[in-house]
């Protein structure tokens, strides 16, 4: 998806990125051990993008339709400033987070794959999902990642904001 200047000038004005789980954090895939507990595969990458994303005084979120102790796990482990699980409608769970925040919608950016997520991903100033998502949220998002769910898309959305703010270089500086 090719980026012009209007879309930059979107992501330079962000404050908060809220993510879905499913599809984006992870592959989508739901994996059961034969007792019924439930496995999901983290990219590592896409957890050092959120940290630079709270090193430069962006905040996170997290809202998702399922529930489930390893997303509150991961969720925590990052430091992710919100999390809102079991929630179906998404621009309302959005919509609450928002009224808590001083912060308006014009300053979010959401990242979503599948149709739950189509209302938030156009209810917020940018819009972003990934390489596997449906084309419907393809063509209603500002922003889609060369990345599949779950294979580094979160941490290159991540650096798009960030380059966009002026604050990549020197976070890749400081590795030099």
């Amino acid at each position: 998806m090719p980026i012009d200047n209007s879309i930059r000038a979107l992501a330079s004005n962000i404050k908060l990125v809220v993510f879905d789980i499913d599809g984006v954090m992870t592959d989508g895939r739901l994996y059961f051990t034969s007792l019924g507990d439930e496995i999901k595969a983290f990219n590592v990458k896409d957890g050092l993008g959120i940290k630079w994303l709270h090193d430069n005084e962006i905040q996170t979120a997290v809202i998702t339709g399922r529930s489930s102790e390893l997303v509150k796990k991961r969720v925590t482990d990052l430091g992710i400033h919100h999390l809102q699980q079991g929630r179906e409608d998404k621009v309302i769970a959005l919509k609450e987070l928002l009224s808590t925040l001083d912060i308006t919608s014009n300053e979010v950016a959401y990242m979503g794959d599948d149709l739950p997520d189509l209302a938030a991903i156009r209810y917020v100033g940018l819009g972003a999902t990934v390489a596997d998502a449906l084309p419907i949220v393809v063509e209603h998002s500002q922003w889609q990642s060369y990345c599949n769910g779950g294979d580094g898309a979160v941490r290159e959305f991540c650096e798009f904001i960030l380059a966009c703010q002026d604050k990549l270089t020197p976070i890749h500086t400081n590795y030099l």
